[in-house]
Protein backbone atom coordinates (compact mmCIF):
# COMPACT_ATOMS: atom_id res chain seq x y z
CA UNK A 1 0.00 0.00 0.00
CA UNK A 2 1.31 3.59 -0.93
CA UNK A 3 0.73 6.79 0.31
CA UNK A 4 -0.78 7.62 -2.56
CA UNK A 5 -3.93 10.08 -1.86
CA UNK A 6 -6.26 10.14 -4.62
CA UNK A 7 -9.42 12.36 -3.88
CA UNK A 8 -12.63 13.33 -6.10
CA UNK A 9 -14.05 16.58 -6.15
CA UNK A 10 -16.80 17.73 -7.94
CA UNK A 11 -17.76 19.65 -11.08
CA UNK A 12 -18.68 23.13 -10.04
CA UNK A 13 -17.18 25.83 -10.75
CA UNK A 14 -13.56 26.80 -10.09
CA UNK A 15 -14.54 29.29 -7.87
CA UNK A 16 -16.51 26.88 -5.31
CA UNK A 17 -13.57 24.93 -4.74
CA UNK A 18 -10.87 26.93 -4.37
CA UNK A 19 -10.68 26.60 -0.62
CA UNK A 20 -10.08 22.57 -1.64
CA UNK A 21 -7.47 23.28 -4.54
CA UNK A 22 -5.71 25.18 -1.94
CA UNK A 23 -5.46 22.25 0.67
CA UNK A 24 -4.85 19.81 -2.54
CA UNK A 25 -1.86 22.08 -3.28
CA UNK A 26 -0.92 22.00 0.68
CA UNK A 27 -1.37 18.36 0.58
CA UNK A 28 0.95 17.68 -2.72
CA UNK A 29 3.89 19.79 -0.90
CA UNK A 30 3.98 16.15 1.07
CA UNK A 31 2.51 13.18 -0.37
CA UNK A 32 1.28 11.95 -4.00
CA UNK A 33 -1.85 13.41 -4.88
CA UNK A 34 -4.22 12.15 -7.72
CA UNK A 35 -7.35 14.79 -8.18
CA UNK A 36 -10.12 13.03 -10.01
CA UNK A 37 -13.23 15.49 -10.77
CA UNK A 38 -16.82 15.16 -11.67
CA UNK A 39 -18.74 18.00 -13.65
CA UNK A 40 -22.94 16.10 -13.19
CA UNK A 41 -23.83 20.13 -12.75
CA UNK A 42 -22.08 21.63 -14.92
CA UNK A 43 -23.13 18.72 -17.60
CA UNK A 44 -26.58 19.52 -16.83
CA UNK A 45 -26.45 22.67 -17.44
CA UNK A 46 -25.36 22.59 -21.01
CA UNK A 47 -27.83 19.63 -21.43
CA UNK A 48 -30.55 22.09 -20.54
CA UNK A 49 -28.98 24.94 -22.59
CA UNK A 50 -29.33 22.79 -25.26
CA UNK A 51 -33.34 21.08 -24.49
CA UNK A 52 -31.33 17.80 -23.96
CA UNK A 53 -33.33 16.40 -20.73
CA UNK A 54 -30.97 15.08 -18.34
CA UNK A 55 -32.25 11.63 -16.77
CA UNK A 56 -30.66 9.10 -14.08
CA UNK A 57 -30.97 5.90 -13.00
CA UNK A 58 -29.66 4.36 -9.30
CA UNK A 59 -28.36 7.44 -9.06
CA UNK A 60 -26.05 7.47 -12.36
CA UNK A 61 -26.46 9.17 -15.57
CA UNK A 62 -28.48 8.08 -18.37
CA UNK A 63 -25.97 9.15 -21.36
CA UNK A 64 -26.80 8.38 -25.11
CA UNK A 65 -24.72 9.27 -27.86
CA UNK A 66 -25.62 13.33 -28.15
CA UNK A 67 -25.24 13.83 -23.77
CA UNK A 68 -21.96 11.70 -23.92
CA UNK A 69 -20.75 14.34 -26.83
CA UNK A 70 -21.38 17.25 -24.33
CA UNK A 71 -20.05 15.26 -20.89
CA UNK A 72 -17.06 14.74 -22.67
CA UNK A 73 -16.61 18.66 -23.96
CA UNK A 74 -17.55 19.32 -20.31
CA UNK A 75 -15.62 17.02 -18.72
CA UNK A 76 -12.22 17.48 -20.39
CA UNK A 77 -12.27 20.70 -21.76
CA UNK A 78 -13.88 22.69 -19.51
CA UNK A 79 -13.67 21.61 -15.88
CA UNK A 80 -10.48 19.45 -15.96
CA UNK A 81 -8.81 22.75 -17.52
CA UNK A 82 -9.96 24.93 -14.90
CA UNK A 83 -8.81 22.82 -12.13
CA UNK A 84 -5.42 22.48 -13.86
CA UNK A 85 -4.79 26.22 -14.66
CA UNK A 86 -5.96 26.55 -10.75
CA UNK A 87 -3.44 24.21 -9.44
CA UNK A 88 -1.20 25.67 -11.55
CA UNK A 89 -1.66 29.37 -10.08
CA UNK A 90 -1.19 27.45 -6.92
CA UNK A 91 2.19 26.89 -7.81
CA UNK A 92 1.26 23.00 -8.64
CA UNK A 93 2.80 21.42 -11.42
CA UNK A 94 -0.26 19.95 -12.75
CA UNK A 95 -1.48 17.67 -15.81
CA UNK A 96 -4.33 17.17 -17.13
CA UNK A 97 -5.84 13.83 -18.76
CA UNK A 98 -8.88 11.48 -18.35
CA UNK A 99 -9.35 7.47 -18.25
CA UNK A 100 -9.11 7.72 -22.15
CA UNK A 101 -4.98 8.66 -22.45
CA UNK A 102 -3.19 6.17 -21.89
CA UNK A 103 -5.93 3.33 -22.06
CA UNK A 104 -5.28 4.81 -18.22
CA UNK A 105 -9.01 3.75 -17.12
CA UNK A 106 -10.05 -0.24 -17.97
CA UNK A 107 -13.71 -0.21 -17.88
CA UNK A 108 -16.69 -2.53 -19.25
CA UNK A 109 -20.34 -0.47 -20.64
CA UNK A 110 -23.33 -0.85 -18.12
CA UNK A 111 -25.56 -1.38 -20.69
CA UNK A 112 -29.10 0.12 -19.18
CA UNK A 113 -27.39 3.47 -19.30
CA UNK A 114 -26.27 3.67 -22.70
CA UNK A 115 -22.53 5.30 -23.02
CA UNK A 116 -21.76 4.40 -19.21
CA UNK A 117 -18.77 2.52 -18.33
CA UNK A 118 -17.58 1.27 -14.63
CA UNK A 119 -14.19 0.71 -14.28
CA UNK A 120 -12.93 -2.65 -13.75
CA UNK A 121 -9.04 -1.67 -13.95
CA UNK A 122 -6.14 0.46 -14.17
CA UNK A 123 -2.89 1.22 -16.23
CA UNK A 124 -0.86 2.64 -13.78
CA UNK A 125 1.90 3.68 -16.08
CA UNK A 126 1.13 6.84 -17.05
CA UNK A 127 -0.08 7.88 -13.74
CA UNK A 128 3.24 6.75 -12.15
CA UNK A 129 5.59 8.64 -14.56
CA UNK A 130 3.95 11.65 -13.77
CA UNK A 131 3.64 11.12 -9.51
CA UNK A 132 7.74 10.45 -9.68
CA UNK A 133 7.86 13.54 -11.81
CA UNK A 134 6.30 15.24 -9.22
CA UNK A 135 3.19 16.40 -11.13
CA UNK A 136 -0.49 16.07 -9.88
CA UNK A 137 -2.26 14.42 -12.66
CA UNK A 138 -6.09 15.66 -13.09
CA UNK A 139 -8.35 13.05 -13.99
CA UNK A 140 -11.72 13.50 -15.96
CA UNK A 141 -13.86 10.36 -15.89
CA UNK A 142 -14.05 8.75 -19.00
CA UNK A 143 -13.03 5.76 -20.32
CA UNK A 144 -13.27 3.38 -23.42
CA UNK A 145 -15.17 0.29 -22.58
CA UNK A 146 -14.77 -3.18 -23.99
CA UNK A 147 -15.48 -2.32 -27.81
CA UNK A 148 -13.55 1.08 -27.72
CA UNK A 149 -16.21 3.02 -27.64
CA UNK A 150 -16.01 6.35 -25.70
CA UNK A 151 -17.96 6.40 -22.44
CA UNK A 152 -18.99 8.67 -19.30
CA UNK A 153 -18.27 6.99 -16.25
CA UNK A 154 -19.00 7.94 -12.49
CA UNK A 155 -16.79 10.30 -10.81
CA UNK A 156 -16.82 8.06 -7.65
CA UNK A 157 -16.10 5.04 -9.41
CA UNK A 158 -13.04 6.47 -11.66
CA UNK A 159 -11.38 7.78 -8.61
CA UNK A 160 -12.18 4.27 -6.66
CA UNK A 161 -10.98 2.60 -9.38
CA UNK A 162 -7.60 4.62 -9.47
CA UNK A 163 -7.07 4.61 -5.67
CA UNK A 164 -7.74 0.82 -5.98
CA UNK A 165 -5.30 0.00 -8.92
CA UNK A 166 -2.37 2.47 -7.44
CA UNK A 167 -3.12 0.63 -4.28
CA UNK A 168 -3.76 4.22 -2.24
CA UNK A 169 -4.05 4.35 1.50
CA UNK A 170 -6.81 7.46 1.39
CA UNK A 171 -9.74 7.83 -0.72
CA UNK A 172 -11.39 11.12 0.04
CA UNK A 173 -14.79 11.53 -2.05
CA UNK A 174 -15.84 15.32 -1.35
CA UNK A 175 -19.56 15.83 -1.70
CA UNK A 176 -22.27 18.03 -1.33
CA UNK A 177 -23.47 15.96 1.69
CA UNK A 178 -21.58 15.65 5.40
CA UNK A 179 -21.37 11.72 5.03
CA UNK A 180 -23.71 8.61 5.16
CA UNK A 181 -26.77 8.42 7.85
CA UNK A 182 -28.12 6.08 9.44
CA UNK A 183 -32.25 4.71 9.78
CA UNK A 184 -32.10 7.84 12.56
CA UNK A 185 -30.78 10.44 10.18
CA UNK A 186 -27.53 10.66 12.47
CA UNK A 187 -24.64 10.71 10.24
CA UNK A 188 -21.71 8.07 10.70
CA UNK A 189 -18.45 8.46 11.48
CA UNK A 190 -17.16 5.11 10.65
CA UNK A 191 -18.48 2.26 9.01
CA UNK A 192 -17.65 -0.78 7.59
CA UNK A 193 -18.01 -2.53 4.20
CA UNK A 194 -19.99 -4.89 6.20
CA UNK A 195 -22.07 -2.44 8.07
CA UNK A 196 -22.51 -0.14 4.63
CA UNK A 197 -23.63 -3.67 2.57
CA UNK A 198 -26.37 -3.83 5.18
CA UNK A 199 -27.56 -0.41 4.88
CA UNK A 200 -27.36 -0.27 1.03
CA UNK A 201 -29.76 -3.61 1.73
CA UNK A 202 -32.67 -2.43 4.08
CA UNK A 203 -32.75 1.01 2.01
CA UNK A 204 -30.99 2.76 4.80
CA UNK A 205 -28.71 4.00 1.91
CA UNK A 206 -30.30 4.73 -1.01
CA UNK A 207 -30.26 7.21 -4.10
CA UNK A 208 -26.84 8.72 -5.46
CA UNK A 209 -25.44 7.36 -2.34
CA UNK A 210 -25.58 4.25 -3.33
CA UNK A 211 -23.02 4.52 -5.76
CA UNK A 212 -21.16 7.03 -4.01
CA UNK A 213 -20.61 3.86 -0.78
CA UNK A 214 -20.04 0.84 -3.31
CA UNK A 215 -17.08 3.38 -4.68
CA UNK A 216 -15.64 3.71 -1.61
CA UNK A 217 -15.94 -0.03 -0.77
CA UNK A 218 -14.15 -0.63 -4.14
CA UNK A 219 -11.03 0.85 -3.12
CA UNK A 220 -10.63 -0.73 -0.16
CA UNK A 221 -8.90 -3.56 -1.74
CA UNK A 222 -5.29 -3.61 0.33
CA UNK A 223 -5.31 -4.10 4.00
CA UNK A 224 -5.23 -0.67 5.87
CA UNK A 225 -7.27 1.19 3.12
CA UNK A 226 -9.49 3.83 4.07
CA UNK A 227 -12.15 5.92 1.87
CA UNK A 228 -14.15 8.74 3.10
CA UNK A 229 -16.85 10.93 2.15
CA UNK A 230 -16.64 14.34 3.02
CA UNK A 231 -18.69 17.66 2.89
CA UNK A 232 -16.76 19.86 0.25
CA UNK A 233 -18.46 23.23 1.37
CA UNK A 234 -17.04 22.57 5.86
CA UNK A 235 -13.63 24.62 5.93
CA UNK A 236 -11.01 22.84 5.66
CA UNK A 237 -12.23 19.47 4.48
CA UNK A 238 -10.14 17.81 2.89
CA UNK A 239 -7.46 18.40 5.85
CA UNK A 240 -10.32 17.94 8.37
CA UNK A 241 -11.12 14.33 6.32
CA UNK A 242 -7.82 13.08 6.88
CA UNK A 243 -6.69 13.77 10.08
CA UNK A 244 -10.21 14.25 12.25
CA UNK A 245 -12.30 10.51 12.17
CA UNK A 246 -15.23 12.65 13.39
CA UNK A 247 -15.28 14.54 10.26
CA UNK A 248 -17.19 13.13 7.63
CA UNK A 249 -18.11 9.06 6.99
CA UNK A 250 -14.63 7.02 7.41
CA UNK A 251 -15.45 3.60 5.63
CA UNK A 252 -13.01 0.46 6.17
CA UNK A 253 -13.10 -3.14 5.51
CA UNK A 254 -13.07 -3.76 9.20
CA UNK A 255 -12.95 -1.77 12.42
CA UNK A 256 -10.16 -0.97 13.89
CA UNK A 257 -9.04 -2.82 16.81
CA UNK A 258 -8.53 0.61 18.30
CA UNK A 259 -12.34 2.04 17.26
CA UNK A 260 -15.69 2.46 19.03
CA UNK A 261 -18.66 1.99 17.93
CA UNK A 262 -20.14 4.53 15.09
Amino acid sequence: MSEILVVKLGGTTIAEQSQVLAEVAAIARRRPVVLVHGGGKRITEWLERLGVPSKFEGGLRVTDAQSLEVAAAVLRGVVNSELVSGLRDLGVDAVGLSGVDGGLLIAERIPHLGLVASVVGLHRDLLDAILVGGQVPVVAPLARDQDGIVCNVNADDAAAGIAAGLGARQLVLLTDVDGVRDADGRRLDALTAGEAETLIASGVIGGGMVPKVRAALGALGWDGAEAIIADSSAPDALTRALGDPTFGTHITAVRPAHAGAA
